[in-house]
């Protein structure tokens, strides 16, 4: 088995899609306007819309209402990231701090309110 991606299920996939490209620095592949993927070593991100969501069964997902997982990315230096995406970032969580685990971390919501969290390990 491998792991192949997160989805996201969202009212707004451009925007989605537009945020964790500035996040990642990486380009969408935008299929559709119903669906996009931002393809990162070891997963995929993938951006659906809530018309999507018909296809696996009407109700099976709801946009804008996660709080139980958190989009992790780990980064070669978290502060940087955070410099580089301060002006991006809307609702910032946390700044970075470390982790009583050693991890450097810097936490936000996507505009729907997902939690991200960027992190540097311990070196």
């Amino acid at each position: 088995m491998n792991f192949a991606s997160v989805r996201l299920i969202t009212d707004h996939v451009g925007p989605l899609t537009d945020f964790y490209e500035q996040v990642t620095g990486q380009s969408a592949r935008r299929h559709t306007p119903d669906f996009a993927e931002i393809a990162l070593p070891g997963a995929t991100l993938a951006i659906g819309s809530t018309a999507t969501v018909k296809l696996f069964g009407e109700g099976s997902a709801e946009p804008a209402a996660n709080r139980t997982a958190i989009v992790e990315f780990r980064v070669d230096d978290v502060d940087a990231e955070f410099a580089r995406l301060r002006a991006v970032v809307g609702d910032l969580v946390q700044e970075p701090t470390t982790m009583p685990w050693g991890n450097r971390s810097l936490l936000f919501r996507d505009p729907d309110g997902t939690l991200v969290n960027l992190f540097t390990p311990p070196s």
